[in-house]
């Protein structure tokens, strides 16, 4: 579906603590409501009645519902439907026909267990997905594992793995891709390795866990003064020229091209 992040900084929250919903409408790029891990099950019937204080348009958040088949799918649905969400973001997604029982609402598919992610390019290719997003918690315990990082803090092979196949599944399919949230609250060094990472490789958004890594996150994703005026001269000798260009030593044909311009969009400037 023709739908982008409108930034890279997204936040999760519990749908059951308004207050924290307001200030992660008011602090991100799009707000995750959560109804699924946030919130106790005893409690997700009231979290389910406070999605009805949210005052803010739907293009400001989505609602994750748990996932398909579990006793609070339904009652999930009906109460982001209730309240106009556009967008939810099913969690454990594990097929495309996951995904098409949500039609007409737009999903976020949030794929972290071994079969969601071995399904990953059917996942991304439903018609009605507009971003695919992959977890490596919720993978590292479905696969028996006891970390999904190496002693270091940086991600295992079996993450990485993951990681690169989610993105290469919702480019494939033309729908934004979503890394994995970095839990290590504390870790903010970490985490900026990781989003400037995520956003050299091509994800469109790096989700947060808490407002401490919203800044952090986009930093990481914002192009650098460097960058942007390499990018800038990179088109500027482009413009009508064939083949292959030299820009400052480096050699510059149609891949590098699509880089700066892609950089040049992620810091608002138009590139056509």
């Amino acid at each position: 579906m023709n739908w982008a992040s409108p930034g890279p900084a997204w936040l999760f929250c519990p749908a059951d603590r308004p207050e924290r919903v307001v200030k992660a409408i008011a602090l991100a790029d799009l707000a995750i409501v959560d109804l699924e891990d946030g919130v106790a099950p005893e409690h997700r019937p009231t979290a389910r009645e406070a999605l009805r204080t949210i005052e803010a348009p739907p293009e400001r958040y989505v609602v994750r519902l748990n996932p398909v088949g579990t006793p609070d799918h339904a009652h999930d649905r009906e109460a982001a439907e209730r309240v106009g969400a556009t967008i939810v973001m099913l969690a454990k997604t594990e097929s495309a026909e996951d995904v098409a029982s949500l039609a007409p609402l737009s999903v976020v598919a949030l794929c972290e267990t071994p079969l969601g992610l071995g399904r990953v390019e059917e996942i991304a290719s439903a018609p009605n997905v507009v971003a695919v997003m992959w977890g490596a918690e919720d993978l590292a315990a479905g696969l028996g594992g006891t970390s999904s990082r190496r002693s270091d803090g940086s991600l295992g092979d079996v993450s990485r793995y993951a990681r690169a196949r989610t993105l290469l599944a919702a480019r494939v399919a033309g729908v934004a891709a979503l890394d994995t949230v970095h839990v290590g609250i504390e870790d903010e060094a970490g985490l900026r390795v990781e989003a400037t990472e995520a956003a050299a490789m091509g994800f469109d958004a790096t989700p947060c866990v808490h407002p401490r890594q919203v800044g952090i996150v986009r930093d990481a994703y914002r192009p650098t003064p460097e960058q942007l005026a390499f990018a800038r001269r990179v088109l500027d000798l482009w413009v009508g020229t064939e083949g292959v260009v030299r820009v400052d030593g480096v050699m510059v044909d149609g891949p590098v091209v699509a880089h700066a311009r892609r950089l040049l969009r992620r810091a608002g400037e138009a590139t056509d």
